[in-house]
């Protein structure tokens, strides 16, 4: 799950981003209206963070703007004002949920993951192929009915492949689905991850290298 958390006090953006990937997402932050307007057209992202009083271009701004998009991402809005006729607003200008500061960081992880099931492609709450189980709100994963120790990434990883039924996925979308712009693109870390995963999931194998990246093995 790629985010954008958009939050002008860099100290509380950079804590909700790090909670965030804490949690397994690939998380970007910007600091202003039109860096997060630069940055949805440039990537694709699932949920956007918006706190609604940025500087610059307003947050109710960037907020119509994503809206106008047709497949655009979900849009949790932030705001210090907690009274009904703010949320009716908020909600108004065509955010998909609302949450007043300051929050539980639980609810905040809750609501996001809430919205990442509503998006174009909404995610089930359990992908199988054969033996292999995900459960997707709980982030474990077993096979054979034995649950497989996997780090956030190899999960975030192994989902991803087993979301796109068979299609090869490259090292670089994978590495901007599931890593962030913190990455380094020219890093092996993919590649080490998916032989960490490949381990993991034991005999049969269950990932194919296949030209144009991996994907996941026919049943």
């Amino acid at each position: 799950m790629r985010v954008l958390v958009v939050e002008d006090h860099a100290k509380l953006a950079m804590a909700i981003a790090a909670g965030l990937r804490r949690e397994g997402m690939a998380v970007d932050v910007a600091f202003d209206g039109s860096d997060a307007l630069s940055r949805t057209a440039a990537t694709g992202y699932d949920v956007i963070v918006l706190d609604r009083d940025l500087p610059g271009v307003h947050g109710d701004e960037v907020c119509r703007s994503l809206v106008a998009e047709q497949a655009g991402p979900r849009v949790l809005m932030l705001t210090a004002a907690s009274s009904v006729a703010h949320r009716v607003q908020g909600l108004g200008l065509g955010a998909d949920d609302y949450l007043a500061k300051p929050f539980a960081f639980a609810e905040l992880v809750a609501r996001v993951r809430a919205l990442a099931r509503r998006a174009t492609r909404p995610l089930p709450p359990t992908l199988v192929h054969g033996d292999l189980r995900l459960d997707t709100a709980a982030r474990t994963a077993t096979r054979g009915g034995q649950e497989l120790p996997l780090s956030l990434k190899e999960f975030a990883v192994l989902e991803v492949l087993l979301t796109e039924e068979g299609r090869p996925v490259g090292a670089t979308e994978l590495l901007a689905r599931v890593w962030d712009e913190m990455a380094d693109p020219f890093t092996t870390t993919v590649k080490a991850t998916v032989h960490r995963l490949r381990g993991k999931l034991g005999d049969p194998p269950l990932i194919d290298t296949v030209p144009g990246g991996y994907r996941i093995a026919a049943s």
